[in-house]
């Protein structure tokens, strides 16, 4: 909830807060090593739906704007409610443009990854192997699955949208990089020296600095490929982010 956000600062163990008249109400119960709060809320009725009239869709730190229209910030192909926010990569892609990615004869499967908070967090330590990782929740149906290793099995190319569907699939993939239908969760680090199993290239976009997820794209494309394409994008002037350009690395 974005009202909650906002005095994130304010809330201590103990703090409590109302929203709605009343609606809704929360007491702030400790705090976690991550920077995050446990929070016990209490209400009447059904919590999303609470949710969904009192609070605000959470967005990056670096979009300001109000987001008038919450489907603005989703890929047109979401499904299933539970993610903090939308895999960016998959912004760029519209109904009309995935009908002429299937009439090229590619293949489309989909999964499920609810991204977390924790992906907007910068890298703090020296010593990346001292970075803890963020867990996020994962699922991946018996029929895309199926889409995946056929592909893979003809010797054709597996391209991730996004590094949330990289994490998912080589958290899933075997050491042949086929997947089995299955849910969990992944805290897997993707850094420079990572053996890719199942990924061959990436469709994402241009990310913070000091992020994990630049360090995932440096471990398949190469950090001097990603520092050169970084500084090609700055003099040129792409958009970065969210609704920022995308890049096609391999």
């Amino acid at each position: 909830m974005g009202n909650v956000s906002k005095t994130r600062e304010k809330a201590k163990i103990g703090s409590k807060f109302v929203f709605g008249d009343g609606e809704l109400r929360c007491e702030v119960l400790e705090n976690t090593e991550s920077g995050g709060r446990i929070i016990e809320f209490k209400y009447d009725g059904i919590f999303e739906q609470i949710l969904d009239r009192l609070g605000n869709m959470p967005l990056p730190p670096y979009i300001k704007a109000e987001l008038k229209d919450r489907e603005r910030y989703q890929t047109v192909y979401s499904k299933v409610e539970g993610s903090a926010a939308a895999p960016t990569a998959g912004l760029h892609f519209t109904h009309e443009l995935l009908e002429k990615i299937k009439n090229k004869g590619v293949k489309i499967a989909y999964l499920t990854l609810h991204v977390g908070l924790g992906t907007f967090r910068p890298v703090k330590v020296e010593n990346i192997l001292e970075h803890k990782m963020h867990s996020e929740f994962y699922m991946i149906d018996d029929e895309n699955a199926q889409i995946i290793n056929t592909t893979k099995k003809n010797g054709k190319r597996i391209i991730a949208v996004g590094t949330t569907s990289c994490r998912t699939l080589e958290t899933a993939a075997d050491e042949n990089g086929l997947i089995k239908p299955q849910s969990g969760w992944t805290d897997i680090f993707i850094y420079p020296g990572y053996t890719f199993k199942c990924v061959d290239a990436l469709i994402t976009n241009f990310h913070l600095p000091e992020s994990t997820l630049i360090m995932l794209v440096s471990a398949l494309a190469g950090r001097k490929n990603i520092l050169n394409a970084y500084n090609t994008a700055v003099k040129e002037k792409y958009r970065f982010f969210s609704f920022g350009d995308a890049m096609f690395i391999k």
